[in-house]
């Protein structure tokens, strides 16, 4: 007898529909084809021992299984589930009336229990586009695969509750979630506030320059001035996600495995703050089995790297094209999968070894030549891709002693949405352009254009400082911002003058 199982295969941040082909025939042989790997052959004694400890005979005959289209490779254990209700299926235990209508997916324990898989929402999204009727995974995953609408979502905790639901012996109840609700009630919540920031006008004044355009940003500055705490409260002032982004973002968590348990929406920025000790796969993505990176679960958020001399040089020149591009290819033999990375780089360093370069009161021990060698392990062409470069100088006594509290986030991300929503409009008719940052060079020459006082300044800023033309675009592109947080139509020589300021490490005396 055959029978036919839907499953789902992930590929990159996508699914793709497997059809499982389980044939029932005389003999005592069992055969599993379709190209699937270690895992998916062992699961032959995680069904065995699940349908015995459940009260189910496992077939006395020979039983074929296709895995199709046998061209995609088969991965992980979460086919453990649709594998054995084809099986029970083809040996007549389940009913194969309702099978063609529902995609099922899950892990089994020995006991017949389910256990949490990857990729739900991908997986929920293409059994929506391929017109099922309902999907059938672990309950765990329920919350993340109901945010898709117009498919029914049954989280079970057992194969027997599947079993029974095929042979019409018990109802599930489909798992409902207001998407709306869930999307828009944790979108304030964060544990940082800027208002615990004492001093650090300057440097506030930058981040926030930086959240209003997209810009990448690089802090220099002593131990102990207050780097990562800055760094840690920027997506307290981004702009909010949209749902589309939202969606986009739980996605590639979900591939990753990322997703707390019964999460079902990412609602807030990604903030991502990889060790110096990370790999090159880890950082972009990739693996026997591509799996996003840090970049691209960065995506739609910040990528913070605390100490960038520490990381590896190799590490820091792979960022090099997702920055540019906003997307990273990762290439095999037989296929290549795309990965979204579209994510602000916020980076902090010390200036020197010791740490104490320019400090205003500590005295740096370090050479002229340890300086300058601690800042060569920044290429140039990395810190060209980074528009904002401030120093920061440890805040006095007098700062930190001061019961008033600070700007708060709030009314910061007010005046970074308006800015936003600024350059939403002014990008209205090029698609894949949502903030400046996102500017090449045609919509550079178009929208960012200065004044002739602008341009005289601009002129000898580059030839005094020795700037790259990208410096020269990255410079155009922060002064647009800073231009649209005035809402002046026109650049003037105040905003390229506080644009140029951003770039510390092009001035030739910085080390010395």
């Amino acid at each position: 007898m055959l029978v036919k199982v839907y499953g789902a295969a992930l590929q990159g941040i996508d699914a793709t529909i497997i059809t499982i082909e389980v044939n029932s025939s005389r003999g005592i042989k069992f055969f599993l084809v379709g190209l699937p790997d270690s895992a998916v052959k062992e699961s032959h004694e995680r069904i065995h021992a699940a349908l015995q400890v459940n009260g189910y005979k496992y077939p006395s005959c020979q039983i074929i299984v296709n895995m199709a289209p046998a061209d995609i490779r088969k991965e992980g254990s979460a086919y453990d589930l649709p594998l054995a209700i084809g099986i029970l299926a083809a040996a007549q235990v389940v009913s194969e009336e309702k099978l063609s209508h529902y995609l099922i997916i899950g892990e089994l324990s020995l006991d017949g229990s389910l256990q949490p898989i990857k990729g739900a929402l991908p997986i929920a999204v293409e059994a929506q586009a391929k017109g099922f009727k309902g999907i059938i995974l672990p309950k765990q995953n329920a919350r993340e695969a109901a945010v898709v609408d117009h498919i029914n979502v049954y989280g079970v905790e057992n194969l027997k509750e599947v079993v029974e639901f095929f042979n019409n012996e018990r109802e599930l109840s489909p798992t409902i979630v207001n998407t709306d609700e869930e999307f828009y009630q944790h979108q304030s919540n964060f544990p940082f506030d800027f208002s615990d920031v004492k001093g650090q006008e300057s440097v506030k004044r930058a981040l926030e320059v930086a959240a209003c355009g997209g810009h990448n940003l690089i802090m220099i500055g002593a131990p102990g001035s207050g780097k990562s705490m800055m760094a840690k409260r920027l997506p307290s002032i981004l702009p909010p996600l949209s749902l589309a982004e939202s969606l986009e973002t739980t996605k590639i968590h979900s591939v990753a495995g990322k997703l707390g348990k019964d999460t079902s929406l990412i609602t807030t920025r990604p903030f991502r703050s990889p060790h110096h000790t990370i790999s090159q796969v880890a950082m972009v993505g990739g693996g026997s089995n591509p799996q996003p990176g840090e970049i691209s679960l960065a995506h739609n958020g910040i990528l913070y790297l605390d100490e960038l001399p520490e990381f590896n040089r190799s590490v820091l020149e792979v960022l090099r094209q997702p920055l540019e591009d906003r997307h990273i290819t990762v290439s095999r033999a037989k296929y290549s999968l795309d990965f979204p990375a579209s994510f602000m780089l916020i980076a902090s360093m010390n200036p020197c070894p010791c740490g104490y370069y320019n400090h205003p009161t500590r005295p740096c021990v370090c050479s002229p030549g340890q300086v300058q060698r601690y800042l060569n392990r920044i290429s140039g062409p990395l810190l060209d891709r980074i528009d904002i470069q401030v120093e920061i100088v440890p805040v006095p006594f007098e700062k930190l002693s001061e019961a008033r509290c600070g700007e708060g986030s709030a009314t910061i991300r007010e005046r970074v949405i308006k800015a936003r929503n600024i350059q939403a409009k002014r990008f209205a008719n090029y698609k894949g352009v949502y903030c400046n940052a996102q500017m090449e060079s045609k919509l550079i020459h178009l929208f960012a254009q200065p004044d002739e006082a602008g341009l005289r300044l601009l002129k000898n800023a580059m030839n005094r400082l020795n700037l790259s033309a990208r410096a020269y675009d990255r410079i155009l592109k922060v002064s647009r911002t800073i231009a649209d947080m005035d809402e002046s139509e026109q650049i003037k020589s105040v905003h390229l003058a506080e644009a140029i300021n951003y770039r510390n490490l092009d001035r030739e005396d910085w080390a010395g």
